[in-house]
């Protein structure tokens, strides 16, 4: 069955035919039959060099052996029995040896659960219910996450959420002195921080600055979160924190952590993080802060991710990444100046991000860099998915470890391609 006929039924089944709201595509998504290493191949055949990566969960790589191995060997074992088992203590081991804020680790089924939870600790441990976050920073989709979401507006990017809750959450933007001015509202007792900056580095948040934001947090008594979704495992094999050592007190970590599969983590501070001990009581309450969660810690993610984690500990993996997504910045930046383009591609680590315009990237809004035309977006991401490129949303990317020169090339070719196309149909000058 092709990718037509597949939406077809999809319509019939799904809200608006997918799962993921990201995933619609006019006039239909791809449906992918098999992906492995940094390729992947839909049912109709098509292959595809993915710079989505699994929504930056395959920092190793689509079915990496070593890690199919151990699935396969521990769903013969057991997939799921909701009881305590050794992998998820080898596995938190791990996440507190690499990243410097990790006393004590629990683990989630999902990132957005991961930075509900950290709220949640915030909030307790602070005694105070109002949350600050930074404009266009992306913390996933539950109600105390989607206000300012969307750069620019300080609404909730979505119908359904109670302006109770709404009114709890305070945007201001990444400047250290704006933070320090919002922070002189004395009901807000926790910063949510996305460390790449905003929307996975779209606006960079440089190394200066995020340390300015740490010290004003710091200077204001209240618990500062880092959303290192991202950027942990990928910036390096303690996230950003250990790469630039700037420590926040909790952090919210997904995707790369688990080895790729479903599920998140917080850790941080032991004093916070024994808030969920069953033997803590708190206003009569044990544990403090209640957090449940059927999947948490499921046998066959905590194996994949006790296999990952070596590998990840090394640093090799993120030094290939980096190196094949600057080698990806460099060809894009050569083709757009070959072709007379107004743009520049940019990033950190292995993550890149395309912005076409003659205005200087420094200083732009969240809203500027999300401000690209539609036609232009779409343009892009469909000549190069045409021609057997896959992006990330919007003009982004990112690499992994089994990305090659090759690979690379290849991609930069079909830039170069897209690009000409959308000169001579007018929507690129």
């Amino acid at each position: 069955m092709n990718s037509s006929d597949l939406s077809t039924r999809a319509s019939a089944a799904l809200p608006g035919g997918v799962s993921h709201e990201l995933r619609y595509r006019d006039p239909h998504p791809v449906f992918i039959d098999r992906a492995r290493g940094a390729e992947k191949w839909d049912v109709d055949g098509r292959r595809y060099i993915d710079f989505k990566m699994g929504s930056a969960s395959q920092m190793l790589g689509h079915c990496h052996p070593a890690i199919v191995e151990v699935i396969q060997k521990q769903a013969e074992r057991s997939i799921f029995s909701a009881d305590c088992h050794e992998a998820e203590i080898i596995w938190a081991e791990w996440v507190n040896r690499l990243y410097p804020s990790a006393e004590r680790t629990r683990f989630t089924a999902s990132g957005t659960e991961a930075t509900m939870l950290a709220l949640r600790l915030g909030r307790a441990w602070s005694g105070k219910d109002h949350v600050l976050r930074l404009d266009g920073h992306f913390h996933g989709w539950h109600d105390h996450a989607l206000k300012g979401a969307k750069p620019g507006s300080d609404r909730a990017s979505s119908l359904g959420i109670p302006d109770a809750v709404n009114d709890l959450i305070h945007v201001c933007a990444a400047e250290p002195q704006i933070m320090q001015a919002a922070l002189q509202d004395d009901r807000i007792g926790t910063v949510i921080i996305e460390a790449s900056g905003a929307n996975y580095g779209c606006v960079p948040l440089d190394t200066e600055t995020l340390r300015a934001l740490h010290d004003g947090a710091r200077a204001a008594g209240v618990v500062l979160v880092f959303d290192e979704i991202i950027t942990g495992f990928r910036w390096s094999p303690g996230g950003r924190q250990a790469r630039d050592g700037i420590v926040p007190d909790l952090t919210t970590l997904a995707k790369t952590v688990t080895g790729g599969l479903p599920g998140g983590a917080v850790c941080g501070r032991a004093d916070i993080m024994e808030l969920m001990n069953n033997a803590t009581l708190r206003d009569g309450l044990a544990p403090a802060v209640s957090h449940k969660g059927t999947f948490n810690g499921s046998p066959l993610v905590a194996a994949a991710a006790c296999v990952a984690m070596p590998l990840l500990a090394t640093g090799e993996a993120q030094a290939r990444a980096d190196e094949m997504a600057a080698r990806m910045r460099d060809g894009m930046n050569r083709a757009m100046a070959d072709l007379g383009v107004s743009g520049l591609a940019y990033g950190d680590s292995s993550i890149f991000h395309v912005h076409f315009g003659r205005e200087c990237l420094t200083g732009l809004s969240p809203a500027q860099i999300r401000g690209l035309p539609k036609a232009q977006v779409k343009a892009y991401r469909d000549g190069m998915l045409a021609r057997g490129v896959d992006m990330m949303a919007y003009t982004s990317g990112l690499t992994s470890a089994a990305h090659t020169p090759e690979l690379i090339d290849e991609a930069i070719d079909t830039f170069h391609a897209t690009l000409s196309d959308m000169i001579r149909d007018g929507v690129l000058s």
